[in-house]
């Protein structure tokens, strides 16, 4: 008995100072130490994005800034029916530019979950909004262990007068805080659609999930890939590349 205690007391011992790792991080933390990993400090990115339906596909090829929380800048380069058309995001709000009528239009909130380009993704999925930070209370409804790692899967509820349209999300944290997985569900909890992770890769200083599939409940063979084949993290990005001025005439 004795020789058992002292051998708990050293575990315990260990746990403490580090010689065993204890991943204690609550659900909270690990949704925030996900969405910090994928977004940077800031980050410049060239990105494909594949719409793909049964009868048809549309590629296009897109360059796009991140620089904290909230700011995102996204720009298409091809094909050149679209060149020029972006979308902007800074903190709470979202502009688009269409090149072809020289125009800058303020998006409200209402359009924020609609479709980018006609795409799966909707204007927040592409922004890479921080409303799951701000906008739900995270549980950890399941642990389980892919490919000899441990991933969290987290269910988000919305607080209470929350400004969004989820009724429920789940996401799915691997232990190196990289995001797997990502569903949303209507205010019935029924799944609408949801995201998967793949292809994990090391892109600019980290491990990464090269590709991002977006796919409708019941939607057979239709989904939207997105394909990172560049990302570089930087500390900061300046503050000039987020502004209705450079969506509208580009300077970068």
């Amino acid at each position: 008995m004795k020789t058992r205690l002292v051998s708990f007391m050293v575990i315990g011992l260990l746990v403490i100072s580090g010689g065993i790792s204890a991943d204690t991080r609550s659900a909270d933390q690990r949704v925030r130490d996900g969405f910090e990993y994928y977004r940077g400090k800031s980050s410049e990115a060239a990105v494909e994005m594949i719409i793909h339906r049964p009868d048809w596909r549309r590629e296009m090829k897109m360059t796009a800034w991140t620089r904290g929380d909230a700011d995102s800048l996204i720009r298409i380069e091809s094909p050149a029916r679209d060149k020029g058309n972006g979308t902007l995001k800074t903190g709470k709000d979202m502009w688009m530019y269409n090149p072809k009528i020289n125009r800058v239009i303020k998006l409200p909130p209402s359009m924020m979950s609609q479709a980018w380009m006609g795409s799966d993704f909707s204007n927040n999925d592409l922004a890479k909004t921080d409303s799951i930070l701000n906008d739900y209370t995270h549980t950890l409804d399941k642990t389980e262990e892919v490919d000899g790692k441990q991933v969290y899967w987290i269910k988000s509820m919305p607080r209470p007068d929350a400004p969004v349209i989820w009724g429920m999300q789940r996401i799915a944290v691997r232990e190196d805080d990289i995001i797997l997985a990502q569903e949303f569900y209507d205010e019935d909890l029924e799944l609408v659609k949801s995201m998967r992770c793949y292809d994990i890769k090391m892109m600019g200083d980290r491990l990464y999930p090269v590709k991002w599939r977006m796919k409708k409940a019941d939607a057979g063979d239709s989904y939207t890939e997105l394909i990172y084949t560049e990302l570089r993290f930087m500390d900061t990005l300046s503050s000039t590349i987020f502004t209705v001025s450079n969506l509208k005439n580009p300077r970068r």
